[in-house]
């Protein structure tokens, strides 16, 4: 049976992610204060961490649960129905913003999830946290589900999707990806008297140590093609990964000089929403799944 969830379209399950097909599985339901600001507020969002992944990046923060091949120790939640219930238990000390992190290669059991939390009572705004590679049919099944996407967009280079994440055609998914978000929600992000955004889209675009001129066609094709009155979030966080045999060129953080260039080309583009982040955030943003408190600098 061919999946219904990524543009990969594997032919049977569990295909190139390794998703398990019967049951989703989370490594953790964990409060997290590092989002944007609109998304974090003052007590953090609620972030569901899906074990898996349809791109496998070698350079992955989150490698730990992201990999094809998670230990079994790390996948706390085996079932709808306790996701649901730590999603309860989790909103009850964040603000009531429900992050999906990573959900895309178990996007058909979104809508029963969200359901379900409805079925009880609870309403967060739900948070649509992707890598950007993702099928627009899904997307408009999503549509009535989702509040607010939060998607990268990693490549305009074709060659380098293939090289870091295994993936031919990341540019051309992605951006039809990110056209549907768009279309969905436009470009205002609205939000409450708590500062807390209840609709729209961000977009995300993490720097690369060598990359520089990627990053500057990356957010070249987003005014392009999409518009400059997106709110994007360019992130400065790279931090090289403890995994085996990562590149030379990708084990080393990003210099001042790379990311600066790559933020002038922001505002010459014309971009004017959004956030820029400090080159010091690399200290704060590598989780460790292993451990109690997931991000221990935060």
């Amino acid at each position: 049976m061919t999946c219904p969830n990524c543009p990969r379209r594997c032919s049977e399950r569990p295909g190139y992610c390794q998703a398990d097909s019967r049951h989703p599985e989370v490594a953790a339901v964990y409060p997290h204060r590092g989002e944007e600001p609109p998304l974090s507020g003052n007590k953090g969002i609620s972030n569901v961490f899906f074990a898996h992944c349809n791109l496998q990046c070698i350079y992955c923060q989150n490698h730990e649960i992201s990999r094809a091949a998670v230990s079994p120790e790390l996948v706390r939640y085996r079932s709808l129905e306790a996701i649901i219930y730590g999603a309860i238990e989790s909103l009850q000390h964040t603000e009531n913003m429900l992050g999906l992190v990573s959900a895309t290669q178990y996007a058909d059991v979104i809508p029963a999830l969200i359901d379900g939390l409805h079925q009880r009572g609870c309403y967060p705004t739900v948070v649509y946290n992707s890598n950007g590679y993702e099928r627009v049919e899904v997307l408009q099944q999503l549509a009535p589900y989702v509040d607010i996407y939060l998607p990268d967009f990693k490549y305009a280079d074709a060659a380098l999707g293939q090289r870091y994440s295994h993936v031919s055609d990341y540019p051309e998914v992605a951006g039809r990806a990110l056209k549907e978000m768009l279309d969905q929600k436009g470009t205002s992000l609205p939000i409450d008297d708590s500062g807390l955004a209840f609709r729209g889209i961000i977009v995300r675009h993490l720097v690369l140590p060598g990359q520089v001129q990627n990053s500057i066609d990356s957010l070249r094709w987003i005014a392009d093609n999409l518009s400059t009155n997106l709110h994007i979030s360019l992130m400065a966080q790279y931090n090289p990964p403890e995994v085996p045999s990562l590149p030379d060129a990708l084990n080393r953080r990003l210099q001042a000089e790379e990311y600066q260039e790559v933020v002038d080309a922001f505002y010459a583009l014309g971009f004017h929403r959004g956030w820029v982040q400090q080159l010091e955030a690399a200290d704060s943003y590598n989780p460790h799944f292993k451990d109690k408190e997931i991000f221990r600098n935060r």
